[in-house]
């Protein structure tokens, strides 16, 4: 549905955590006023509506993506199936109900739990800025195929982390600056980069707020059974240890390495 300048400006000062939320509530009415596009009258009225019954639109959880499947060249990894898993974890865990037992007064948004996956280390869903952050990752290595030296994987690169001192010695990856985005595997005409290992990093701990934290990174690339595992520990240790609405990333933070160690114990052996 087109949008109007003026209401495309209009929804860029709705907070961003709900912005997608009322995006589609705002298209949802214009089509049921039978309109094409989308005005600043549309969204005047569609935000009022929102904001009037926000309490019946908050589930406890929101799950967030990037663009995925809708065309986005830059996917180190395929993860539709895994968002859709970790979204009916969610569903189970019955947050709201558990949510509306811990706060005083009504549960709102900046209350739910928030799980976001991004395809990338682009990371356009903000995972370094929620309680669970996933990262697509392709790990890349050096095959036994000759390199033809033609440098695509040097152009590919945004890190500078792969150079060729020359065709014979083939691509090397500094591992220190690799990002593990795979670019350079796609790059490569010959198949002399693949990716070695293809899953997901996992963050924990991000908020925003009046006491923002970025998400610390569990060490380990993971298969998707994996990430749900973890996704479902966190959660337990969550329900356990949250009163009175706190956010994880505030038990995170307040108990320093303890479930980083707890873990990064549970799941050494099943890193990629």
């Amino acid at each position: 549905m087109q949008w109007s300048s003026e209401a495309n400006t209009a929804i860029k000062k709705v907070p961003f955590f709900v912005r997608k939320k009322v995006r589609s509530k705002v298209e949802a009415y214009a089509a049921e006023k039978g309109k094409k596009s989308v005005g600043i009258e549309d969204v005047n009225a569609a935000r009022k509506r929102f904001m009037d019954n926000m309490s019946s639109e908050v589930r406890g959880f929101s799950v967030d993506t990037c663009f995925g499947s809708g065309g986005c060249p830059n996917r180190a990894v395929e993860s539709d199936g895994l968002i859709a898993a970790v979204e009916s974890l969610l569903e189970k865990e019955d947050l709201l109900t558990f949510l509306r037992s811990q706060v005083k007064g009504e549960v709102k948004f900046h209350h739910e739990f928030r799980v976001t996956l991004a395809d990338c280390p682009n990371a356009c869903s903000q995972p370094q800025i929620k309680d669970i952050g996933i990262i697509g990752a392709a790990v890349p290595g050096v095959t036994d195929e000759p390199c033809s030296g033609c440098l695509a994987c040097v152009t590919a690169c945004h890190e500078d982390a792969v150079t060729v001192a020359d065709e014979d010695a083939g691509p090397e990856i500094d591992r220190d600056r690799c990002v593990d985005c795979g670019k350079c595997v796609t790059a490569c005409p010959t198949g002399t980069l693949e990716a070695r290992k293809k899953g997901y990093r996992v963050l924990l701990g991000g908020k925003l707020g009046r006491h923002p934290r970025l998400a610390r990174e569990l060490p380990g690339i993971y298969d998707e059974a994996t990430v749900l595992e973890i996704v479902g520990k966190c959660l337990t240790h969550y329900k356990a240890r949250s009163k009175k609405g706190a956010r994880f990333a505030e038990i995170v933070w307040a108990e320093g390495d303890e479930l980083f160690d707890r873990l990064g114990k549970m799941f050494e052996s099943r890193q990629l």
